[in-house]
């Protein structure tokens, strides 16, 4: 087995840890929300929960990842004094493989999309686009081949290692999803009418805020920053001794609500613009927008198609920081685990997530493959964000928080206190104590009805 490898940078270890939870979530997840729970006071909100639950919970995991040096499932056994607490991780694997094998399906259709828009045929009136949607998503063949073909690209990444796969994708995806998202949002915000978009996410309504705002907001901190899935653990026993993870965590934390915030300074602008109120899912992304593209850049049919090009490529670059990293947790796993060769490791992941991916994209068109009244996708996503991702979320804080030594969890936080922000640990782990878990069980609690 090859030695293990290590990001070489701290501006790769940004960048990578940043791309795993900037996803297709930030595009249409973060702006719908925003805008219709109160604008900037839902903004305001989702700030303060990044302070009470996002950071404390990233660092929780990078405490995990960076002790131990190796896997998601021995890392949490490490930190322990009992073998059963590296069942979390193992958690987190089969997480993270459930949801690259439906997330990938969704990240075809975003290829799908891009190749349409390059050759001109999302063209046409709102009725034939949502007819050219449903027809793609419903044939059997087309969604599926690009779904394996998504994970295949993620693979041949994967297999190149931390340094010459993950981080070198990192460097060059991430400057590039920022750089056409800033263009798009400066053509987006520069259309005539653009002005009342922006005042749908930026001003302020407070009448719109109660307490399931404040629910939702903790759950979009949760779901954004990829808490609970392993990723974030796996990637932190890549860092050097010398990263200060309270100082990675903010850095991230601010990168991903920052791209979700242009996010929605791209979309609405441009929707306000011609009158469309966009909602949310994948109507928005591959139904409304397109037609909104189409009739806001009239003016220059060009520049629309430059503008449609360069969004379905924004989608595609962050979906593929995303794979990459959910791909890498089972890979770490089995290269470690079976003493494999790395590329042997991927090709397990690979196989897995392409035969789930297949049935998950056949279900979109075939209600008959799927459980509980529900599609295979829908029950893949229904189980891993309510259940699977709040579950290894809030056994990590009480691993972190109450089993493992606080000494040993004090020195990781403070680097053997050669760390600047020391003082800051004791407010650290009161949040991993009581805050984090008081906030995760409230969100699960909300997700079912039950508050």
């Amino acid at each position: 087995m090859s030695e293990r490898g290590n990001f070489g940078s701290k501006l790769g270890i940004i960048l990578a840890t940043a791309g795993s939870a900037v996803g297709l979530g930030n595009v249409w997840r973060f702006p719908y929300m925003a805008g219709q729970n109160g604008g900037a006071a839902f903004i305001i909100i989702y700030l303060g929960c990044i302070l009470l639950l996002g950071i404390p919970g990233m660092v929780s995991e990078f405490i995990v990842g960076r002790h131990s040096q190796s896997n998601a499932a021995r890392a949490y056994a490490s930190l322990s004094k009992s073998k059963s607490w590296g069942l979390i991780g193992i958690l987190g694997i089969i997480t993270s493989t459930i949801i690259l094998g439906f997330y990938a399906v969704v990240a075809g259709w975003c290829l799908f999309y891009l190749g349409a828009s390059t050759v001109g045929q999302l063209k046409g009136d709102p009725a034939f686009v949502q007819s050219y949607f449903q027809t793609f998503s419903g044939d059997p063949i087309k969604p599926a081949v690009l779904g394996v073909a998504f994970v295949l690209i993620t693979h041949f990444i994967i297999v190149r290692g931390v340094r010459n796969g993950i981080e070198k994708a990192s460097k060059l995806l991430m400057p590039l999803l920022f750089i056409l998202l800033l263009v798009i949002v400066v053509a987006s915000c520069s259309l005539p009418g653009a002005s009342k978009g922006i005042e749908f996410l930026l001003k302020p309504d407070f009448s719109k805020v109660g307490p399931n705002v404040f629910l939702e907001a903790l759950g979009q901190a949760f779901f954004s920053l990829s808490l609970g899935t392993a990723c974030l653990c796996t990637y932190a026993s890549y860092f050097s001794r010398q990263t200060r993870l309270h100082y990675s965590a903010t850095q991230i934390a601010v990168i991903d609500f920052f791209i979700a915030l242009l996010a929605g300074l791209m979309i609405f602008p441009a929707a306000f613009s011609v009158g469309v109120q966009p909602d949310s899912g994948p109507s928005l992304i591959f139904i409304t927008l397109p037609s909104v593209f189409q009739q806001a850049f009239s003016f220059s049919p060009m520049l629309g198609y430059v503008i449609s090009i360069m969004f379905y490529a924004l989608l595609v670059f962050a979906a593929l920081t995303s794979t990459i990293s959910m791909h890498e947790i089972g890979t770490a796993f089995f290269h470690e685990e079976l003493k494999i060769r790395r590329s042997y490791a991927a090709w397990i992941i690979t196989m897995v997530c392409c035969v789930l991916c297949i049935f998950c994209s056949l279900s979109v068109g075939n209600a008959e493959i799927g459980f509980f009244g529900m599609s295979l996708m829908n029950l893949c996503d229904f189980i891993t964000a309510q259940l699977m991702l709040p579950a290894g979320a809030l056994l990590t804080s009480i691993l972190v928080g109450w089993v493992a030594s606080k000494s040993l969890v004090r020195e990781e936080f403070t680097n053997f206190e050669t760390a600047r922000g020391k003082s800051l640990f004791g407010y650290y782990i009161f949040c991993v104590r009581y805050v984090v878990p008081v906030c995760i069980l409230l969100i699960l609690l909300h997700q079912f009805g039950l508050i």
